[in-house]
């Protein structure tokens, strides 16, 4: 398998599954500015046409998007790890409820904040509305270790890389200490370290 990624960008959500299920693949680096493998150069737009990450090549050669489809499609390859429970059960759907929450609220409430030329009203109300999410976030984890309870999955993956931009963006997130104990917990789990080393986001 091939995963086309960008640093830090929510491809790094399936990076640390892979790392965490020890399944071969190859990391390609994808710059997001040009549009161009980085060590290529290679349009990838070719590769894939939506033009974002992630982007799974998979050994028969044929292509997967989106991060919530890419992360139970790698959870299904090593089932026995139990990053995603079982199809049909109700486990399942609220592991499924979780990415989807993740992906609509988190990772498109975080999206307008990387635009420097958003005006400062604009971009106070997007933040309001993520806050909203964090306060909820924060109330589920004073009682869950991890989104569905005392195990790390795959929807724990996809909500550290989004939550993660947090610092990078500088939010403060001490107002919500149990999210901010739920990311500092899985930022020391070795998958999570290694993706971080692989990525050149840390040491």
């Amino acid at each position: 398998m091939k995963l086309y990624y960008s640093v830090g960008a929510c491809s790094m959500a399936p990076h640390i599954v892979l790392h965490e299920l020890g399944l071969p693949f190859e990391a390609v680096q994808v710059d997001l500015g040009t549009h161009k493998l980085a060590k290529t150069g290679q349009d990838y737009y070719q590769i894939n046409p939506k033009g974002y990450v992630p982007a799974l090549e998979l050994d028969d050669g044929s292509l997967l998007t989106e991060v919530a489809a890419i992360l139970q499609y790698l959870a299904d390859r090593k089932p026995e790890a139990g990053l995603l429970a079982p199809p049909g059960s109700m486990q399942r759907y609220r592991a499924i409820e979780w990415l989807t929450f993740i992906s609509s609220e988190l990772h498109k409430g975080f999206s307008p904040l990387w635009n420097p030329d958003m005006p400062e009203a604009a971009r106070k109300i997007a933040l309001d509305r993520l806050q909203k999410r964090f306060a909820l976030l924060d109330k589920h984890l004073a009682s869950h270790e991890f989104l569905l309870g005392h195990s790390f999955t795959v929807a724990d993956a996809y909500a550290y890389t989004i939550l993660n931009w947090a610092a990078f963006l500088k939010i403060d997130l001490g107002r919500w200490p149990h999210l901010k104990s739920y990311i500092q917990r899985i930022a020391v789990r070795t998958a999570v370290r290694d993706t971080s080393h692989n990525e050149k986001l840390a040491a």
